[in-house]
């Protein structure tokens, strides 16, 4: 081998590492930002509204206030998990979030079925103020020390009401006697609908619209942005404004998830939670009213019944009931106060 033969590989072979040396100083930062991507713990979020609902967007807001520490995923419509099998799923950490209804919880704890009766909550204010006072911090607690959950808040979503598809008059729970009303599964949602005095019948809330429509229940109880989103009022004649129930359910997260974080990240954390359900809040009140008038350009008969009627049946009910059974003494006595 010659000497211009060997000086000709050396220095093929001190470019290349000047080029190797070149590429991998620009590495770390592509690195770097991958790793820091997967580094960040993911947030599978589960709720049955649909990505059309104001919630959806409390939860876009929401994921903005913790891009910096984690990965959201958000589910809608119940594609991930049904109605009802959220809460099982985070229990058996299969799901970092959900939006819960009070009455899954009520189902494995009972004293929360006190928080699913009918003409407890006055509005939405009296329902943060309650989330937000020694009594909610008990009932919070009592979720996250049996069921390994925490409650970041109250996901306000309206008044629920009654609206039916047979064109029929109601100003009393007498009135709705035989009434074929949708409630979903489960013993707190069956036992409203008979405190309203209608026959509840189960049903998902995605096969509500088909149930109208084919006659299978003659009637739904939903907040009124529900029922514009979901387009209930396409097949109903009616919608009376019995305001039977302030409808929440509860934005939680794992308690896994939640002990995962440091102190600054929980603050973080709680503080994005709030600034979406107040923006959600809002935005459903506002909603709210604005849709009365929308239903009726729709055709549809709004009017208000004897409130003063149902409340009194339903308070009955609750009260003579077994559920109040298991009602932390005092409680309603502490929620009637704020």
């Amino acid at each position: 081998m010659s000497m211009h033969t060997t000086r000709r590989r050396f220095l093929a072979g001190t470019a290349q590492a000047t080029m190797l040396a070149a590429g991998i100083a620009g590495l770390p930062a592509i690195v770097s930002r991958e790793a820091q991507a997967q580094a960040k713990p993911k947030l599978r979020f589960s709720a049955v509204f649909s990505e059309q609902d104001i919630r959806a967007e409390m939860m876009k807001k929401f994921a903005e206030g913790v891009a910096g520490d984690f990965v959201f995923e958000g589910y809608y419509g119940g594609n991930l998990f049904k109605q009802g099998t959220e809460l099982v799923a985070l229990q058996r950490g299969n799901l970092e979030m959900g939006n819960i209804a009070p009455q899954d919880i009520s189902k494995q704890i009972p004293a929360w079925s006190i928080l699913t009766a009918a003409y407890l909550f006055r509005d939405a204010d009296h329902l943060a103020k309650f989330f937000a006072s020694p009594a909610g911090a008990e009932m919070k607690a009592m979720t996250e020390d049996k069921l390994g959950v925490r409650i970041l808040g109250p996901t306000y979503f309206g008044a629920r009401q009654v609206g039916l598809k047979p064109n029929k008059k109601i100003n009393t729970p007498a009135d709705l006697a035989g009434i074929k009303l949708r409630m979903p599964p489960g013993e707190a949602w069956q036992f409203l609908g008979e405190s309203l005095g209608a026959n509840p019948t189960a049903m998902a809330y995605a096969e509500v619209y088909t149930g109208l429509q084919t006659g299978a229940i003659d009637a739904q109880d939903n907040p009124l942005p529900n029922v514009e989103n979901m387009k209930f009022y396409e097949v109903m004649s009616q919608i009376v404004l019995t305001s039977h129930l302030v409808g929440f359910d509860l934005l939680t997260v794992s308690s896994k998830v939640w002990s995962g974080m440091n102190a600054a990240q929980q603050k973080n954390f709680q503080a994005a939670a709030d600034a979406a359900i107040d923006f959600s809040t809002k935005k459903h009140q506002s909603r709210e009213k604005e849709l009365v008038e929308f239903f009726k350009s729709k055709g549809v008969q709004v009017y208000e019944p004897d409130q003063a009627a149902f409340r009194k049946h339903a308070q009955q009910k609750y009260l003579a009931s077994d559920l109040a059974k298991d009602w932390p003494k005092g409680m309603l006595d502490r929620i009637n106060a704020l």
